[in-house]
């Protein structure tokens, strides 16, 4: 099963966009998301590179990073 398909079934939100939040930016985000986000290399969703459970005051979070400016 690929990342956008598991967000859009496992999320609470229901993940309207298959998980994908956008561009962030440092300081856009909590400390702990934030912190796995730029320590994850960019992957893809045929190859991904999934972080380890995120623990924030808006539950868990599972983050792949799609690309970098």
């Amino acid at each position: 099963m690929k990342f956008d398909e598991v967000a859009r079934n496992y999320s609470e939100d229901k993940a309207r966009h298959g998980g994908d939040l956008g561009w962030m930016t440092r300081g856009s985000m909590v400390g702990e998301f934030q912190d796995a986000a730029f320590a994850l290399p960019v992957s893809t969703l045929a190859k991904p590179v999934i972080s380890s459970l995120v623990k924030t005051k808006f539950g868990y979070h599972l983050i792949m990073v799609e690309g970098k400016k």
